[in-house]
């Protein structure tokens, strides 16, 4: 029983770290990368609809990205979702396709990602200790069938395991700070 608990820990603690990998591909570090943009939702038929599903995303250049439409009739809701999505762009739209030109970031908007680059990885840091809480308490449910010290070890383990996640999270972050500050 021990071990599924580890288990189901550690697969919940990797989830976590991939939701901060896909945090991190959306903020911005200088060029263009269609991960940016690929969630925001546009009203297409009365559903809310990601722009990966309502166009081909690419990045001709390394500061630009290229939104083309399966249908030409849904530019105004593309457009108009990427304006209210709060990231800050200004899309064109020549009637074919739809362009996102990324601007030089200042030294002051750095600093400001860098920070939300700290708040994305402390919301997860938060989130695997939930986990680490979780599993503690599914090992007390247990404690019956175990011995004291059993109990001790496996709590030692599941706070190893925690430790090396922490440890991923602020390695992750620190190389992404690192990417968003370089000029």
């Amino acid at each position: 029983m021990s071990e599924e608990i580890f288990s189901t820990m550690e697969t919940k603690m990797e989830k976590t770290i991939d939701a901060l990998k896909k945090d991190f591909i959306q903020i911005r570090s200088g060029k263009a990368n269609p991960a940016m943009i690929e969630d925001i939702k546009a009203e297409y038929y009365g559903a809310a609809t990601p722009l990966n599903q309502l166009g081909n995303i690419t990045t001709p250049e390394p500061r630009m990205l290229v939104i083309t439409p399966y249908d030409k009739s849904s530019m105004k809701e593309i457009e108009r979702a990427i304006l209210s999505s709060g990231l800050g762009f200004t899309p064109s739209n020549d009637g074919s396709v739809i362009r996102i030109i990324l601007p030089e970031l200042t030294g002051e908007r750095r600093k400001e990602l860098a920070k939300v680059v700290k708040t994305k990885s402390e919301e997860k840091k938060v989130a695997i200790r939930n986990i680490r809480r979780d599993a503690n308490d599914d090992l007390k449910k247990e404690s019956d069938s175990f011995s004291q010290d059993e109990i001790k070890a496996m709590q030692d383990k599941v706070q190893k395991i925690t430790d090396s996640f922490i440890a991923k999270i602020d390695e992750l972050a620190k190389d992404k700070e690192k990417e968003v500050l370089t000029v």
